[in-house]
């Protein structure tokens, strides 16, 4: 089946939301220059993880500064900047100071580690003033105003910290102690860049070596084979695409991309219109980054905070993620219900036969699985997925280029081995576009990190979530809900994330949450940001890739979100449903949120089974919901029976399906 793809305005528009400014398109020599040193920047992390270990703090510059050489070559500093043309020369001006740091480090590697007890030297301090002015320039034109402006106003918080009131007081900090903070290890070179130069940076090419393997392709056909066909079809597909493909891909704003260049065209097809074609791609795509075992970036972060296996992080989201995309699984089924949209003509889904021969594709993500629940290190893991994508590529070309054009076996093998290298260089210099905004937000969060650090901040913010915690522990945790949502808006997730576990995460646990939970509370919620208006990020590219009205797509976004906005507390609550406790505590928990998600569905969307929920109807159904989502025993049996009468009601209300449809909506077409 033909994909329809938007054309390239609304590819353009797009690109905006996830970057502040357009990519440039280098001309030429230049052009091929700096592809060569994209793919020599990926190919170096991969050497370094995988085969020669470099100083940890070497590694971190050269990541953040040879990086942000190649942000300020490929991104133009405003948007309305011309760009097919050569790099600016004020542009070369930033590009050799970025040059500069790294080998500040690596020259005076031993000196430097000598005066983090000594006291620093002119040359450290003006590095670290240049360094984090470069920082907030690069994440400025890869990332947008937002994460700048908040590491700014964190660095102002530095100086007018004496003048502030309460728990914003501190005593003042030195301005070369203040400059060495932000900048070393304990800032923009600390622990977030680390996870981005080894977690983040492998997966981020095992994700664009997957896309290259046509894996993405695969996942919607596997989706479309299992639910094409079904009522609202095309909407239950992009829910499974999001969990498929949302396992190799951790950006919600990529998701849409990727798959909604397919879905949505499918899903206005069978009849749903614009705005809801675009929210439930947002809504479906949001969700892939809290699905295993690729998780956002985000989550390699708690890994490294918590100081637990990423394996954790990983089996504790699973269940989260099973709520989530159950959610919007049902509410899919019931709009498609309401309106009497049906699936796609059985010929025109792929058949199971072909399915089944090229399984083969999903073997790299297979075998990441399997090599994480063994123990190995997650780049490791992602290293042998690497590596077995690569075999499908180079068999796959050789085995149709000798087997169906026929192709003698020198010429074959030769042929199937220079297509294969192309696509490996083509994957590694499209890593580092992927990864370069990730560089540029963690290096931004780290200033942010350093400055908690250095005023004690922190601390203090963690005292006044116990003062609103002695009132009410459920106002403590909607405190931290709005924290992470907030800053959240406009940002990527990964440092909303990273903000908010270092400002929130500590009051949470003084106040008796367990760490995981913890962050993973502000985890899930941070996720939900691209979701939630007024700046929705997932909801805007996907409103622009279907044509419709921002706002009337992030408000139904958010309606088909509204039950996974529950369950954070619902985890809170019951740590069973991070996967905390036995199998007998596990399951009943999971099994009875299952319920309260699908009764709170049917509320939200006022329908149940094959009629329309009454506003009586509707409250007992959501009452039902919140109930068997509370994890109580009194209450799970209390929302069971309400539920369990309400069902056998409607059933027998409305016995046979299709009597009732609603009229659809008119569309406000852009």
């Amino acid at each position: 089946m033909a994909q329809t793809r938007p054309n390239d305005d609304v590819n353009t528009e797009i690109e905006d939301l996830e970057f502040a400014s357009a990519r440039r398109e280098l001309p030429g020599l230049q052009g091929m220059v700096w592809r060569a040193a994209a793919t020599a920047f990926v190919a170096f992390h991969l050497w370094i993880l995988l085969v020669q270990p470099v100083d940890p703090t070497v590694s971190r510059a050269i990541h953040v500064f040879f990086g942000a050489a190649l942000g300020f070559a490929l991104f133009a500093p405003r948007a309305s900047t011309n760009l097919v043309r050569p790099v600016p020369l004020y542009d070369w001006v930033l590009i050799g100071l970025s040059l500069i740091i790294p080998f500040h480090y690596i020259f005076d590697a031993d000196g430097i580690e000598m005066r983090t007890f000594m006291g620093p030297n002119l040359q450290d301090l003006l590095v670290a003033g240049v360094g984090i002015l470069l920082v907030l320039e690069f994440a400025r034109r890869t990332a947008g105003l937002v994460m700048p402006l908040i590491a700014i106003t964190f660095i102002a918080y530095c100086f007018v910290g004496p003048w502030m009131p309460g728990i914003l007081f501190h005593r003042g900090v030195a301005f070369d102690q203040l400059l060495v903070e932000l900048f070393n290890n304990n800032g923009v070179l600390g622990t977030i860049v680390q996870v981005s130069a080894s977690f983040i940076i492998m997966f981020v090419v095992f994700a664009t070596f997957l896309q290259k393997s046509n894996a993405g392709e695969y996942f919607n056909d596997v989706a479309l084979a299992l639910v094409g066909r079904l009522r609202g079809g095309p909407a239950k597909v992009t829910v499974l695409s999001g969990i498929m493909f949302g396992a190799v891909s951790g950006s919600a704003v990529a998701n849409v991309v990727a798959s909604g260049a397919f879905t949505i065209p499918m899903m206005r097809r069978v009849g749903y219109d614009r705005p809801t074609a675009g929210a439930i791609e947002a809504t479906s795509s949001t969700g892939g980054q809290i699905t295993p075992p690729v998780m956002g970036a985000g989550a390699f972060i708690m890994a490294e905070v918590l100081g637990i296996p990423y394996t954790e992080i990983a089996l504790a989201g699973l269940i989260p993620a099973i709520l989530f995309y159950f959610a919007n699984y049902t509410h899919c089924d019931l709009n498609a219900r309401k309106l009497g949209i049906k699936g796609l003509p059985r010929d025109e889904l792929p058949r199971w036969t072909t399915i089944l021969r090229r399984l083969y594709m999903a073997s790299p993500l297979i075998l990441l699985i399997f090599m994480l629940v063994q123990g190995f290190s997650p780049f490791r893991a992602a290293a042998w997925g690497i590596a077995a994508t690569l075999v499908i590529m180079i068999v796959t070309s050789l085995v149709h280029r000798v087997w169906l054009q026929r192709q003698g076996l020198f010429t074959g093998v030769t042929s199937a081995v220079i297509e294969t290298a192309a696509q490996i260089y083509d994957a590694l210099h499209s890593s580092m576009k992927e990864v370069m905004q990730l560089i540029a937000v963690c290096a931004a969060a780290g200033i942010v990190a350093g400055v908690i650090g250095v005023t004690g901040v922190g601390g203090r913010f963690a005292s006044l979530l116990l003062e609103v915690a002695g009132a009410s522990s459920l106002m403590a945790m909607v405190f931290a809900m709005c924290v992470a949502i907030i800053l959240g808006m406009g940002v990527p997730t990964t440092a909303a994330y990273a903000i908010a576990a270092a400002v929130v995460a500590p009051g949470l646990i003084r106040i008796g949450v367990e760490p995981l939970v913890a962050h993973m509370f502000i985890f899930y919620f941070a996720i939900l940001s691209a979701i939630t208006p007024p700046v929705a990020l997932a909801s805007f590219a996907a409103a622009s890739m279907a044509r419709a009205d921002m706002w009337q797509t992030s408000i139904i976004a958010l309606k088909l979100g509204l039950a996974t906005f529950i369950v954070p507390y619902m985890f809170w609550l019951s740590p069973a449903l991070l996967a905390q406790g036995s199998f007998l505590e596990i399951l009943p928990a999971l099994l009875t949120a299952l319920g309260g998600v699908w009764f709170l569905a049917c509320a939200t969307e006022g329908w149940m089974l094959n009629g329309p929920l009454n506003p009586v109807l509707r409250f007992v159904s959501g009452s039902a919901g919140f109930m068997m989502m509370i994890p109580e025993s009194m209450t799970d049996l209390t929302g069971i029976t309400i539920g369990v009468a309400l069902f056998l009601w409607q059933r027998r209300a409305y016995p046979v399906e299709g009597m009732v449809t609603l009229p659809r909506p008119v569309e406000r077409r852009l």
